[in-house]
């Protein structure tokens, strides 16, 4: 898997299915990163500044990467 940072966001491909995904908010770029090593989405989403208003776009946006696969869901 690939990210590749970009002025709205990031985009992200996957080699083994060559599936192209789009990160469309530099925000939501700063949640994935910060998911990465933790499965504490809650402070993910915190520490990159998301407000409680926004938290249910973000955590829609993050299910769908990992309908994807391009985020794995860890066993809490």
């Amino acid at each position: 898997m690939e990210l590749r940072p970009e002025p709205f966001g990031a985009l992200v491909y996957d080699f083994s299915t060559r599936r192209l995904s789009f990160l469309k908010t530099l925000r939501l770029l700063d949640v994935v990163r910060r998911l990465d090593g933790t499965t504490d989405v809650g402070h993910a989403l915190e520490s990159a500044g998301v407000g409680e208003g926004e938290r249910a776009g973000y955590l829609k946006a993050l299910d769908g990467l990992a309908a994807n696969g391009v985020l794995i869901r860890s066993a809490p």
